[in-house]
């Protein structure tokens, strides 16, 4: 991170207040007025200032000045009024960002500096690269405040995802500084005391950037997923800043993103973080960070509940951080950046930890709890189509029934038979029809009102492909929806995603997905293929036969598609097809020879070759197929012959149905048909006249009794679109510690 706003201050007024082709007295003045600033006394250094203004008025510096100096005497905490102040200098002097290539004088550029720092603080990241990147343009000398210029746009492409352009920029500073420091060296001896002290002064200063930069690099190889790269870091970085917190939480990352869980934890623990300033000096809160850390490396062990209970505390740690920051336990008054210092306006990582908690719950099963988070996250997040697509899941888990045979992989009569009627001769079975199955949803109200309905989830789905580009990478690899945790070990938050290269290609776009990792193209290609398959199934379920078609066939369209979506694809266009009465194209997308895999992801051998460039990481064992879903491509193909004898069936065609039916039945385990292929079975031989055999058949809740049994799939009901194991989002901390993510 870049320095503390004090000490940038600090050189700001000293340097503007020292410019040449000023009187001995206004010199005289200034440095008084900078020594008073210098010691806390902004009443002296004011006065000073105000004299210094008497003698030259035109001078837009002095004004600056006494703005930092007033800035300072509050507290730091009338950011909004210094913002304004900066914005009225810079319009008097009628200059432009546009026009800083052209200004050759060093001292206007401290005011833009000034306000790329108060946009950094502000979290409005885009505008201070462009300012600072055009100040980079013309400091070389590795003096105080070009360093401070360096490192502002280093920390800053960190933050916005750009390690690329981080590492480049720090391999010119290390240039120049050895550069410098060679030049300083060689100059001619001087036995004086005030040079030996200045020559001290900056070699202290090199070896803190040398430090610093060590730290930086190992943020921007953590982004990049180089192991290698940052473990050579990783060891620089202990020898320059040994047990530091910051240095803990930077190995913690590493060892996270290389899978040793244990380990991250123990270096997490063996942080003093009691001895951090606090979020009110440095505007981190490291408590929050280590909590936070700890929950996003117990979600990746799946331990979910676990996690869960490290994010709350984490939650509970910064609602107190905001109490103090301000009225509200929410960190309010952070929104209008008045009231509290500049420094803490980054403090607060509510809406960051309830991203967090949204995903922990989501894949605990509670998909009601992890709406209301994700909800309140939204309103902050509204442009990042992952969180979209998060939260039409929770709208579809929350909406998708809880029979036996959905939760637990087991057979179930209730899913049969509704109810028992009479007795003796007089007894009837009352079987279940399909639309008694159907979830039924809220009427008389808007589709748009927030609640965990399905209408709402088609909502959510549409905002997060319109939030997608058009154009279409041919190239990129399958998606299985599953995403990863990542930690937090720096002033970013981001969560990355499984399919995320550690290179940049060239001409590598970025999609902004706050405050997620961005999206690159192939991953692009990925989320788009995963929302298609939602969107089919919520069109499914609301009846819009036509829309489900669409994007089935759209999903069926896409390249590479991963063989889970494939079949899930298939199935969503054969069930529309039937639903508009097509029959003949349902029965050519039910052909069992279009399963021939139904992996969730990317295939071995592309997995190993990714896993040695650093990209990707073997799939975890708690990462299983869910329980419902086919888990080989037998018990798929059986699927789709269940449901390959239900379009039969529509046509009148029995014989072909009873085949489907029995084959299907001989492929998968008698004890877990589902309920749908019991009731289609018993259908066929109602038609052909075996009412006995129908009985039996409801009874003893098998298809075919002497079938050995095998594996077992679904029927009718339509496989659920796979939740994605979203990466649990990392939030800010501490200066010199880094982003852990993972993926």
């Amino acid at each position: 991170m870049a320095e503390t706003s004090s000490d940038q201050a600090g050189d700001m007024k000293h340097d503007s207040i020292s410019s040449p082709g000023i009187s001995d007295q206004e010199k005289e003045m200034a440095s008084s007025a900078f020594e008073a600033f210098k010691t806390g006394s902004y009443d002296e250094s004011l006065k000073h200032l105000d004299s210094l203004q008497e003698l030259n008025k035109e001078d837009y510096k002095i004004t600056m000045n006494k703005a930092i100096t007033e800035f300072y005497k509050s507290g730091q905490t009338t950011t909004s009024t210094l913002k304004q102040t900066l914005m009225t200098l810079k319009n008097q002097m009628h200059t432009a960002v546009d026009d800083i290539d052209g200004l050759d004088d060093v001292e206007n550029s401290i005011l833009y500096y000034n306000q790329a720092v108060i946009h950094y603080h502000m979290r409005q990241y885009s505008e201070a690269i462009s300012i600072v990147e055009k100040l980079y343009q013309f400091l070389e000398p590795f003096e105080k405040f070009a360093q401070a210029v360096c490192f502002l746009l280093v920390d800053l492409y960190l933050l916005t995802f750009q390690p690329e352009k981080a590492l480049h920029l720090l391999a010119v500073l290390e240039k120049l500084a050895v550069k410098d420091g060679n030049s300083k060296n060689g100059k001619g001896e001087s036995t004086n005391k005030e040079s030996t002290a200045m020559k001290a002064e900056f070699t202290a200063m090199i070896e803190a950037a040398k430090s610093k930069m060590h730290q930086y690099k190992v943020r921007a190889y953590i982004q990049m997923k180089s192991l290698k790269a940052c473990k050579r870091e990783i060891k620089s970085v202990m020898n320059t800043s040994g047990n530091s917190a910051p240095s803990l939480f930077l190995k913690s990352n590493f060892e996270y993103l290389r899978g040793n869980y244990r380990k991250a934890v123990k270096l997490l623990n063996s942080s003093n973080i009691a001895e951090h300033p606090g979020p009110l000096k440095t505007g981190e809160c490291v408590r929050c960070m280590f909590w936070n850390n700890l929950g996003c490396i117990h979600f990746a062990m799946g331990k979910h509940n676990l996690g869960l209970f490290y994010f709350k505390k984490a939650l509970q740690e910064n609602d107190h951080i905001c109490a103090q920051l301000g009225d509200g336990s929410n960190g309010q008054a952070a929104k209008k950046f008045t009231g509290i210092p500049m420094c803490a306006l980054l403090a607060n990582k509510r809406y960051e930890l309830l991203y967090n908690c949204g995903i922990q719950l989501l894949h605990i099963g509670r998909p009601l709890a992890a709406f209301e988070c994700l909800m309140e996250a939204v309103q902050v997040y509204h442009s990042n189509p992952r969180l979209w697509l998060r939260l039409a899941e929770c709208c579809i888990t929350a909406n998708k029934g809880s029979s036996e045979q959905e939760t637990k992989g087991l057979p179930s009569k209730k899913g049969i038979v509704q109810a028992v009627v009479g007795q003796g001769y007089h007894r009837k079975i009352v079987l279940a029809s399909q639309s008694t199955q159907n979830t039924i949803y809220s009427e008389g109200q808007s589709a748009a009102i927030p609640v965990a309905s399905m209408e709402f989830a088609a909502i959510c789905l549409r905002n997060a492909l319109l939030l997608l580009p058009e154009h279409q990478q041919h190239d990129s690899k399958p998606d299985n929806g599953s995403k990863s945790c990542s930690l937090s070990g720096s002033t970013e938050t981001s969560e990355t995603s499984d399919a995320c290269s550690g290179k940049t290609q060239e001409g590598d776009k970025f999609i902004p997905a706050a405050p997620s990792s961005p999206l690159r193209k192939q991953e692009v290609e990925n989320l788009r293929c995963s929302i298609l398959a939602c969107s089919a199934y919520v069109a499914l379920a609301l009846g819009d036969n036509l829309m489900a078609l669409n994007h089935a066939e759209k999903l069926l369209h896409q390249t590479k598609l991963s063989g889970s979506l494939k079949f899930l694809g298939h199935l969503y266009a054969a069930e529309a097809l039937i639903s508009l009465d097509r029959i003949s194209d349902a029965i050519a997308h039910l052909n069992p020879e279009n399963v021939t895999d139904v992996s969730l992801g990317v295939s071995s051998s592309e997995q190993e070759q990714a896993s040695d460039k650093g990209d990707l990481e073997p799939v975890e064992s708690w990462k299983q197929t869910p329980l419902c879903y086919p888990s080989s491509v037998s018990s798929a193909r059986a699927t789709m012959l269940f449901n390959l004898g239900s379009a039969y069936c529509l046509r009148s065609e029995y014989e072909k149905a009873r085949k489907c039916l029995h084959q299907a039945a001989s492929m998968v385990n008698t004890k877990e048909i589902p309920p749908e292929a019991i009731l289609l079975g018993v259908y066929l031989e109602l038609q052909n006249g075996n009412t006995q055999l129908a009985l039996q058949i409801i009874k003893r809740n098998q298809l075919l009794p002497s079938v050995k049994p095998a594996s077992s799939p679904d029927l009718r009901k339509k496989p659920l679109p796979f939740q994605s194991s979203q990466p649990v989002q990392p939030i800010q901390t501490p200066s010199s510690f880094t982003q852990v993510q993972r993926k």
